[in-house]
């Protein structure tokens, strides 16, 4: 009977799992690749800030951490956009004080493993699964210079993107998979506290420099720091505005021209960017997309199972909702540590089948995004219709939420609902805005006329 689950990855998504299973009795084993980061320190240089909202908080609450992960956390109720003369826009994100949690990478998986290891899970590190046999039930470990192989009973791959466990799935068959990467990378920046010890911008949302074909990010930090992504193009586009690859940016010159050109308001912010620019490497953005996520008694959760990339804020979220709705489904089939394999083969299965259509969803959802977040939202007739459908949501909640709100702020509507309704609402505004002449515009009293007249049409 498979009393122990064994977890491949101590990232924040095993350790969530881990202790929700503990919490019923399971012995739970994870085991880690790496070494000990809490000792050895952050893996730095290649960090995108973590947006918690609902859905991850949803995830939290079922094992009781939520109120503790809280306090690592900063709140962002909005976007703040830079346009290129420096002036900042506010753009709310929901109503009432809705906000996305701002949370250190590092700081949040450091919490996660003392919780896991409080709750009696044993995490192992430095020991790298190199395979998995899923017939005899068995996976390889590599610890220091040796290998042993060890028996599981159910294996479950929270190991990320290039998930050893998903390797081994794709040398089954009928497993289909499929990876693609954005022609973008990112690189990590910093902006620092001030002298005096305070926030060098506004801390209270998500600082955006949108430039059409990339863009920059910055969340802030409990420390009073801002942790900075730079999303660029690797390699040159002149067509498209593009002078220089991120690959070609290879000089402190270089560096300075694209930040007087395109970020100037954040050199002064910045007196480390030259060093960070060069230290931190380039990284690259990654969608995957495999099926089916189980194979007999093994289960991918997380970016293993759908890596996405970051720009709609749900990689973490869509994480911990996988967690939450496997432990539900081990809660609905009243999976306890005497049910048989046989019983634990089939709640994987029913999870796997209900979850992977969310899973696609979410990627193209961020795919999408970044879509927005680089271009749209300086265009103005975006804003525009953002300013609209606020008004709508105010006027007519049960008939219109926006879909950011759906995906954000709405655990209880799936990814893959919440990415329909988006379609049907997209093709509303649409029409709505080739409504709206030029001289009606400011006419707030005619545009509530026109909303309250269509909105009867939209189901």
């Amino acid at each position: 009977m498979p009393s122990t689950i064994h977890l491949l990855g101590a990232g924040p998504v095993g350790c969530l799992a881990a202790i929700l299973l503990r919490q019923r009795g399971f012995e739970t084993v994870i085991f880690e690749r790496r070494s000990d980061s809490r000792k050895a320190g952050a893996y730095g240089g290649r960090s995108i800030n973590l947006a918690l909202s609902d859905r991850g908080f949803t995830a939290l609450e079922a094992a009781g951490l939520a109120d503790e992960i809280r306090q690592v956390g900063l709140p962002m109720p909005g976007r703040l956009v830079h346009d290129l003369q420096g002036s900042v826009q506010f753009q709310p994100y929901g109503q009432g004080g809705q906000a996305i949690y701002s949370v250190s990478r590092s700081g949040l998986n450091y919490k996660l493993m003392d919780l896991a290891e409080q709750n009696g899970v044993q995490i192992h590190f430095d020991a790298r699964c190199v395979d998995v046999d899923h017939q005899a039930r068995t996976m390889i470990l590599e610890k220091g210079q040796g290998r042993e192989t060890l028996a599981f009973d159910v294996l479950l791959g929270t190991d990320g993107a290039f998930s050893a466990l998903r390797y081994a799935l794709q040398k089954t068959d009928r497993f289909e998979y499929s990876q693609s990467y954005l022609p973008h990378g990112y690189k990590e920046l910093h902006i620092p506290p001030t002298a005096s010890g305070d926030f060098a911008m506004d801390p209270n949302g998500l600082h955006i420099w949108p430039r059409g074909q990339f863009m920059m990010i910055a969340l802030p930090n409990p420390d009073r720091s801002f942790t900075c992504t730079l999303f660029y193009p690797f390699e040159a586009d002149p067509a498209r505005g593009v002078a220089l690859g991120l690959n070609e940016i290879q000089n402190d010159d270089l560096v300075l021209q694209v930040w007087n050109q395109y970020f100037g308001d954040t050199l002064p912010l910045m007196p480390t960017l030259l060093d960070d620019f060069h230290n931190n490497p380039n990284a690259s953005l990654i969608t995957v997309r495999c099926s089916p996520w189980n194979l007999g008694n093994t289960c991918l959760l997380g970016d293993a199972a759908h890596a996405i990339v970051p720009f709609y804020g749900q990689g973490l979220n869509a994480g911990f909702e996988d967690v939450r709705m496997l432990i539900a489904q081990v809660d609905e089939n009243a999976i306890t540590p005497q049910s048989s394999a046989e019983a634990w083969a089939e709640t994987l299965q029913h999870f796997g089948s209900k979850r992977k259509p969310d899973g696609d969803a979410v990627a193209q959802l961020a795919l999408d995004n970044f879509v927005e977040m680089r271009d749209k939202v300086a265009d103005p007739r975006f804003v525009f219709q953002k300013k609209l459908e606020a008004r709508l949501h105010q006027a007519y909640p049960d008939r219109w939420v926006p879909l950011y709100s759906q995906v954000t702020f709405q655990p209880q509507t799936p990814y893959h609902i919440a990415y329909q309704n988006g379609q049907e609402q997209q093709k509303f505004m649409n029409r709505i805005l080739d409504l709206i002449p030029v001289d009606k515009i400011n006419d707030e009293a005619w545009i509530d006329d026109l909303l309250r007249q269509e909105i009867q049409h939209f189901v």
